[in-house]
């Protein structure tokens, strides 16, 4: 046997020998999200380490073109996080490359005030102008109604995250965004899987990010990805992405275009090296192979994870339904999420607080997490930002004062789920 079949066979059997621990109620901690990794993944991060394969190669163009393909766009660009997606996304429509239709400092974004800060944060970081709008209680999404409202003669673009994986109504707000000549993104890092009338989520946009962090849908450590069925933002996302260079050239590889000396760009003299012309102010947020390697083998579990996730989130719905004093979660109309967490906001009259049932089910070793930033206005970071509040953020001051959230991912067993229901049903029975 090859020393590299040695090793790979002894991987093998060390995953094997792993045994997971039974799940003790009050003892074995329920977490709110977690990576599913099985013995694949284990070999591919192996296979991969003995390769070397130590930057973006074979296996970031192989997810890349399989993960375009599962969304039926025409390119996808790996990155090192979710976060870095969103900063690419943004910051591609302000490229000069995109004439008169690029954002410029001071122009508006609409976004919802409910969310996580990496959704908003890229508007700042470019000069843009967040405008934020209301959520609805319940699916804790923005509505076509408040996104149009909001916008104004300023207004050049819209960029909404699908929460806890549940769908805005893609449809009708990419509708307002053609009708006014809006650029839409998609944050579709919670997401992964979900449907809004039969078709995926992350294709109604012209951009669409993803993130591989270990709570998300499918894992490559840490990762995220930029994709787009437009060719001339492909081209941008990559040059920024790439230190913002103007070659197109893999890592290690020369003139891929057969004319690396004989351009003029610029103010540059005639035939300065191709491979170190920059036409963006750019970054380098490259993946690396390994990571991909994980990215791929996690792809053909997508199915199997939103399945999961759906069955957790429905047998919780079920086991808390009728409940005192809390508003359960709703899927958005003409929805099937896969969905990130289960949502639970405590009524105003309940006769307890959030921070009370939070305490006690942190207390039996079930995590939960608040809904992300809640209304992200009310942060430290936010207090010197320009931005504008397009109506009351009425609900997201409720989210913020009354909402948590509970896990659905695949690691969380029936069992587990009826301990949780068990023990929200218990609190407020004794609480109400």
């Amino acid at each position: 046997m090859a020393p590299k079949d040695r090793v790979l066979a002894a991987v093998r059997d060390y995953h094997r020998e792993q045994e997971s621990p039974a799940f003790v109620a009050g003892s074995t901690p329920i977490r709110p999200s977690g990576a599913v990794l099985d013995e694949d993944d284990r070999m591919a991060l192996v296979e991969a380490a003995l390769e070397l394969r130590i930057a973006a190669g074979g296996n970031a163009r192989r997810f890349e073109t399989e993960f375009a393909r599962f969304f039926g766009l025409r390119k996808a660009h790996l990155v090192n996080s979710g976060s870095s997606a969103n900063l690419l996304a943004l910051s591609s429509l302000t490229s000069p490359k995109l004439g008169d239709a690029r954002l410029r400092p001071g122009d508006e974004v609409i976004t919802a005030a409910v969310g996580f800060p990496t959704t908003i944060n890229p508007a700042v970081q470019n000069g843009l102008v967040p405008v934020f709008v209301d959520v609805e209680l319940g699916t804790y999404n923005a509505t076509p109604d408040r996104i149009k409202a909001a916008v104004t003669e300023r207004t050049r673009a819209i960029m909404l995250a699908h929460t806890l994986g549940n769908p805005f109504p893609a449809d009708e707000i990419a509708e307002i965004a053609k009708e006014h000549e809006l650029f839409l993104i998609e944050d579709n890092c919670d997401a992964v899987g979900s449907t809004y009338r039969g078709q995926l989520t992350g294709t109604f946009g012209d951009l669409t990010t993803v993130s591989f962090y270990p709570a998300h849908h499918i894992t490559s450590g840490e990762g995220g990805c930029v994709l787009t069925g437009s060719l001339e933002l492909a081209r941008i996302i990559e040059s920024l992405r790439d230190w913002g260079r103007d070659c197109w050239c893999e890592p290690g590889v020369d003139n891929t275009c057969r004319k690396r000396f004989d351009y003029q760009l610029g103010t540059l003299p005639a035939g300065y090296d191709h491979k170190y012309t920059f036409s963006h102010v750019g970054y380098n947020l490259k993946t690396t192979d390994l990571q991909a390697a994980l990215a791929l083998s996690q792809l053909g579990k997508i199915s199997a994870f939103g399945s999961a996730r759906r069955h957790n989130w429905r047998r919780l719905r079920e086991g808390l339904s009728g409940l005192p004093g809390l508003l359960l979660p709703v899927a958005t109309p003409h929805s099937d999420p896969s969905w990130f967490g289960f949502a639970i906001t405590v009524s105003a009259d309940a006769g307890f607080t959030r921070a009370a049932l939070v305490n006690f089910l942190e207390s039996r070793n079930i995590g939960t997490r608040l809904l992300f930033g809640g209304n992200i206005t009310r942060h430290p970071a936010f207090q010197h930002v320009r931005y504008r509040i397009a109506d009351a953020l009425t609900n997201s001051d409720i989210v913020t004062d009354r909402t948590f959230w509970v896990g659905v991912y695949p690691g969380i067993t029936d069992q587990m789920i009826d301990y949780v229901v068990e023990s929200i049903a218990e609190f407020v029975a004794k609480n109400s």
